[in-house]
């Protein structure tokens, strides 16, 4: 049995005296501190608790912050075989499908539209009438122009009457003179009134022929309410609707048209394309060109240099190539985005049939993954938790991506999504 419990249960009055030295021992061992300092040692333990709180959440947070800018990988792959550029490319470029005859058609008179015969995407044939105005107006002036030369026609007919009736007198006068039958003063006034018959005659005639020019104005005008198709071609614009007015002028007012409709020839259609100045050198004309709508990337077109505008734009320096189809086709429409390559085929070029080997076939890469600037561009290859800046050439933008000429490696790895965010050297993040 432990000594204390003995004692304790021995010794009754030893339980008291122990605990009493016990505490006697512990209160020699305390140190007294003022008041004020005990008070003052409180605060510190919240600001410890404080501080320890936010040390806490500021690791947490950088251990939850992603190092890096998130991307996607993807690997550049060689283009397909049909979309291979080749060495024969010297120069890419973006322009439009532009017509060369497209005509806003309109009245040549100002007048109120009755009927409109064209639709958006409706093909016409040269003279077909589109439209037609009011000509009420016009139809009476046609009608008081005729009867006005109907009137000059009678009047004509009258003097030509009166001339053939003067002439017989006017000879007899003068053979009575002759035979001194007559005085030479009876002589003057038939001969006055043959005179005056002859030029109300020509008179007359002349007014036959302002009758007749005033008929075929008030004919042209009344003409001219029927409006018709300058050339064959396809309606792009239905811009008149009945009950509108039409005024070749100016517009004037929310229901008056300077125009019936656009209509388009299909057959003016070509490509203006802006060269760069610096490459100028690398066209001329009838050079073989490739063409690609951005709209069917993976459909090359055939064409050829048609002119080089002899001008240059300063504010882009850039120069106009005009650009023709060797091949007519429904899917080119106006107004199309498309690139070009203009090919110049090398000493020693790939017979035809031939397949181009993978050194000289183009490249392919995600659309998302370059940042476009004409003719060239730039991509982020992934290097090492990293990325590299590199600057490519690009080529036209097909179905599977955006076709790169060089600048780039077959199975080169580069970032793929918001590449906006990223610079040289910048350290990334690859996400599945």
């Amino acid at each position: 049995m432990p000594r204390n419990r003995f004692l304790w249960e021995t010794c009754p009055g030893f339980e008291g005296d122990f605990l009493d030295d016990k505490t006697s021992l512990i209160e020699q061992l305390r140190i007294e501190r003022p008041a004020e300092v005990e008070a003052g040692a409180r605060w510190p333990k919240w600001v410890a608790a404080i501080v320890a709180v936010v040390a806490v959440g500021a690791v947490a947070a950088w251990l939850l912050m992603p190092r890096g800018v998130p991307v996607r990988a993807a690997t550049v792959e060689l283009a397909p075989a049909d979309v291979a550029v080749g060495p024969g490319s010297i120069l890419d470029a973006s322009g439009y499908v532009v017509a060369r005859r497209q005509a806003t058609v309109s009245s040549k008179i100002t007048g109120k539209v009755m009927h409109v015969g064209i639709e958006e995407g409706q093909k016409v044939a040269r003279d077909e009438i589109i439209a037609r105005l009011d000509d009420t107006n016009a139809r009476a002036a046609v009608d008081q122009a005729r009867a006005q030369l109907a009137q000059a026609d009678a009047n004509y007919t009258a003097a030509r009457v009166a001339l053939e009736n003067a002439a017989p007198t006017f000879k007899r006068n003068e053979q009575q003179l002759e035979k001194q039958v007559i005085s030479a003063q009876t002589f003057d006034t038939a001969k006055a009134a043959y005179d005056a018959a002859r030029t109300n005659l020509d008179v007359t005639a002349r007014a036959v022929e302002v009758a007749r020019a005033t008929v075929a104005f008030a004919q042209r005008n009344l003409d001219d309410t029927v409006v018709r198709a300058p050339f064959a071609g396809i309606v792009t614009v239905k811009a008149a609707q009945e009950g509108e007015m039409v005024s070749p002028n100016s517009a004037g007012g929310g229901f008056t048209r300077t125009g019936i409709g656009t209509i388009v020839d299909m057959d003016s259609l070509e490509i203006e394309v802006d060269v760069s100045e610096n490459f100028i050198n690398r066209v001329r004309p009838d050079q073989p060109v490739t063409a690609r709508l951005n709209a069917y990337p993976d459909w090359a077109i055939p064409a050829h240099v048609i002119a080089i505008i002899p001008t240059a734009d300063r504010a882009k320096a850039t120069v106009k190539v005009r650009v023709g189809f060797d091949a007519r086709d429904d899917r080119i429409l106006p107004e199309m985005g498309v690139r070009v390559a203009f090919l110049e085929a090398p000493a020693g070029a790939t017979a035809e049939g031939a397949q181009p080997s993978s050194a000289q076939r183009p490249l392919v890469v995600p659309a998302d993954a370059v940042q476009v600037s004409g003719d060239t561009g730039v991509v982020f290859v992934l290097t090492d938790g990293r990325v590299e800046r590199r600057s490519v050439r690009l080529g036209a933008r097909i179905a599977s991506g955006q076709v790169v000429l060089s600048g780039l490696a077959a199975g080169t790895r580069v970032a793929v999504g918001d590449v906006s965010k990223l610079a040289d050297g910048a350290k990334i993040r690859v996400e599945d």
